[in-house]
């Protein structure tokens, strides 16, 4: 066994993911030791490399006793390069094991200080606190995995209808959905916010060129500790001009069935390997169930009367967790909800003309208790009406200016919607938390590390 010093091998370079192509050809791997066992003259090793996990085999017959004896003392998470033969086997993880011939260790860690991280059960705070560390594990490597999965879904689903993406910009100088939920930051001695949606700059770059979708993090200042709150996540939003509330539904149904069947197609192991009930997942497919406000308020109504829920839900509050678990269970697939109290909505979106209490909006509530993973709607047309909306919610009109500006020089209508990355992540991984969801999460009491 060499160490620390990388010296060139005759071997090709492979990936364990990409290992089956190479199947009765030695190959080298570039990782890091996840686990060792030991039964008599064999030592399985097993390395991971980012890729996926494979299991060598370490014969003491077969390599000379200073490297058995090397291998036998290698410490978890020692980084190591690996040579050896790939041999099929049904019974191994991912189908192939690797006869290990030679082994160069980068960096040994030392007994002495071991890897923080061992097989063992810990502690949620612990593991939180140890998260630079927690992400190399199978099950936390597996969710970054599928979560890229679903953001190149995502790029792919828009892309390749005829959408530009767009980059809004991350400082604002005023509240997008709330004045309350910001984190304010000193510009050059102005105050400026951290942005809170890309929705008003994308309204723009969709009078020009038509289709346009942003994705990039957002900061909500809400001090919230549920499991479906961060303060800093990602989200993906399309803006259509002259496109109305139907157009959204549509559009949003078949966005999330098509990141649906392509987690399914192409991340089956990963979602195996964090434990996945698959069933539920392979029913997702449009068109997807759709009820109004009313009729939502009006099932809630029923479950309370029937004992299922414990407080009665009135008309014209906004749905919390407990209400958007209880309407999603009713269903298999994801349910829309449209139509809200425009009370309870935000200041941009465009009145019902049928019902003008009622706002051409709509929320999309995960099954299975994951609640909501989009919101979107229609927008206000009306330069007059939506002057009137700003000064309504007390909001500074001069930072609106240009906002306004896109409904006096040739506005349409439009709509858009806004998916949060990790709400999805965290129902399609079936997770119960989303600070899984995103690498490194940020919570009302969490900036480290």
């Amino acid at each position: 066994m060499s160490t620390a010093n990388i010296t060139a091998t005759q071997a090709p370079v492979t990936t364990i993911r990409e290992i089956g192509r190479h199947e009765g050809q030695a190959v080298t791997i570039r990782g890091w030791l996840y686990n060792l066992r030991e039964s008599g003259k064999l030592l399985f090793p097993i390395f991971r490399d980012g890729s996926g996990v494979i299991q060598g085999v370490v014969a003491k017959n077969a390599v000379s006793p200073e490297m058995f004896d090397s291998v036998k003392k290698l410490t978890q998470e020692s980084s190591v390069i690996v040579t050896g033969k790939v041999r099929a086997d049904k019974r191994a993880p991912g189908g192939y094991e690797l006869d290990v011939s030679d082994v160069q260790v980068v960096q040994p860690v030392p007994e002495s200080d071991p890897f923080p991280i061992s097989l063992k059960e810990h502690g949620v705070d612990f593991l939180m606190e140890h998260r630079h560390l927690w992400v190399r594990t199978p099950r936390q490597a597996s969710i970054l995995r599928v979560r890229a999965e679903i953001i190149k879904a995502a790029r792919d689903f828009f892309d390749d209808r005829g959408f530009i993406l767009t980059d809004p910009p991350i400082l604002t100088p005023a509240a997008c959905e709330g004045t309350t939920t910001l984190f304010p930051v000193d510009y050059f001695g102005e105050q400026a916010f951290l942005t809170q949606s890309g929705q008003l700059y994308i309204e723009a770059t969709a009078m020009a060129l038509g289709k346009v979708y942003s994705f990039g993090p957002t900061f909500r200042a809400e001090k919230s500790k549920t499991r479906r709150h961060l303060t800093e996540f990602w989200m993906v939003e399309p803006e259509i001009a002259y496109a109305t509330l139907d157009d959204l539904m549509k559009l949003a149904e078949e966005f999330v069935a098509f990141i649906v069947k392509r987690a399914l197609e192409r991340r089956r192991p990963e979602l195996e390997t964090i434990g996945r009930n698959l069933a539920p997942l392979e029913k997702i497919d449009t068109p997807f169930p759709r009820i109004t406000y009313d009729e939502a308020v009006k099932m809630l109504q029923e479950g309370h009367a029937k004992g299922e829920l414990e407080n009665r839900f009135e008309w014209g509050g906004d749905l919390g967790s407990p209400d958007e678990t209880y309407l999603s269970s009713k269903f298999e697939r994801p349910l829309m909800v449209h139509r809200y109290p425009a009370a309870v909505k935000a200041f941009y979106m465009e009145p019902d003309p049928q019902r003008p209490e009622a706002a051409l909006c709509v929320d999309m509530l995960a099954p299975e208790g994951y609640g909501e993973i989009i919101g979107g709607s229609q927008r206000i047309g009306s330069y007059e009406l939506l002057l009137k909306r700003i000064r309504e919610h007390g909001l500074p009109e001069d930072a609106f200016r240009w906002y306004l500006d896109l409904r006096k020089y040739g506005g349409v209508p439009h709509a858009g919607f806004g998916m949060g990355i990790e709400r999805v992540v965290t129902w399609i991984c079936g997770l119960e938390h989303l600070r899984e969801a995103i690498p490194f999460a940020r919570t009302l009491t969490r900036i480290y590390p």
